[in-house]
């Protein structure tokens, strides 16, 4: 989610089949167009006219949807804070970040439209439930420092999904995400120094940053799915290319970054368990509450109904000014045919 893709147990425990059907070295599929795989294993993109599996088109589809919705929905908690951003600079600082997640979203909706989908089919399917975004943004924002710290550490658990998808064999995909990289890039280091000027300013600064921090570590682990056992796609979309490191690989990664920036910040992070691995080479860190995340995913988090109530809100509220636009481009092109047509 956010730049990942991972199904939901069941209620008894057992993972919803992925697309290969369960779990195990995963055959190629029936429809797997000869060469296809050597392309991939040879680092070539995969582009939109190439001949693909339909599993390895549907995987594309859920995934890269998945990616788009969390952009625009993840808009939403910072959004919150727009008008009560502490100066004019942190302001205009906080709406150019919105305004990039809403990029974000439009580049992906467009790369997934490569594969033969339809946006307004992916809006359609989000708000009525059938699509996912990411669990991370079913959490509330209550103070100024929930700002910094999704910045920080959400952006920063993005950034460590993310990069390794601008060499996606799919090339859109991979391409979109170049840009995408680059922006949440200055996301992180924008929250990273908004929570140092909380870090070293008063008391109750500190206490109000480490508040935001307590709260937002664990959801930001679990932004990199279940662990590698009880991943469901991770094991075909790696071998597709889509996906390049686990998620255990990945989550390892964003915790051995994150660690020395807390200690620059003069935080802690809310893990008794973490310490310095010499013999990995790693930090070790606590168990995940996995439960937790598939609740929320499921529906059951503390903001979910909140952020879909309030997109599909905006979306019927904004349908007139789709409606506009259409109708000026369907002018604008009757113009420029008549135009020719004169000229003729």
């Amino acid at each position: 989610m956010y730049g990942n893709d991972f199904g939901v147990p069941a209620r008894d425990g057992r993972d919803t089949p992925g697309p290969t059907g369960g779990t195990g070295t995963t055959p190629a599929p029936p429809d797997e167009p000869p060469g296809f795989q050597e392309l991939i294993d040879t680092d070539a993109r995969i582009e939109p006219r190439d001949a693909m599996p339909e599993a390895y088109r549907n995987t594309l589809v859920r995934q890269i949807a998945q990616h788009a919705h969390s952009e625009i929905i993840g808009m939403q908690p910072e959004g919150n804070w727009i008008s009560r951003a502490p100066s004019l600079r942190r302001k205009a600082i906080l709406m150019a970040k919105v305004q990039d997640e809403a990029g974000h979203g439009l580049y992906l909706y467009a790369a997934a439209e490569t594969l033969g989908v339809d946006r307004a089919d992916l809006l359609d399917a989000l708000h009525a439930g059938r699509q996912k975004y990411s669990s991370i943004f079913n959490y509330p924002t209550l103070t100024w420092a929930d700002v910094g710290a999704i910045g920080w550490l959400v952006d920063g658990a993005a950034i460590a999904n993310q990069v390794p998808l601008c060499r996606c064999s799919y090339g859109p995909y991979a391409r979109a995400m170049i840009r995408v990289c680059k922006e949440e890039s200055f996301h992180q280091r924008q929250g990273f120094e908004a929570l140092h000027t909380l870090s070293h300013g008063t008391e109750a600064q500190k206490a109000m940053a480490q508040d935001a921090v307590n709260r937002w570590w664990w959801p930001s682990l679990m932004m990199f799915g279940p662990s590698d056992a009880d991943s469901t796609h991770s094991e075909q979309s790696m071998r597709w290319g889509i996906k390049r490191f686990s998620n255990d690989e990945l989550r390892q990664r964003f915790v051995d970054m994150t660690v020395p920036q807390a200690d620059a910040l003069g935080l802690t992070l809310p893990d008794p368990d973490l310490c310095w691995n010499d013999e990995r080479g790693h930090y070790d860190f606590g168990e995940i509450d996995f439960a937790e995340l598939f609740e929320v995913i499921r529906g059951n988090g503390p903001c979910n109904k909140q952020r879909l109530d309030h997109r599909v809100r905006a979306h019927e509220e904004g349908a007139w000014v789709r409606e506009a636009a259409v109708a000026y481009a369907r002018k604008k092109q009757e113009r420029a045919g008549s135009t020719t047509g004169a000229v003729a």
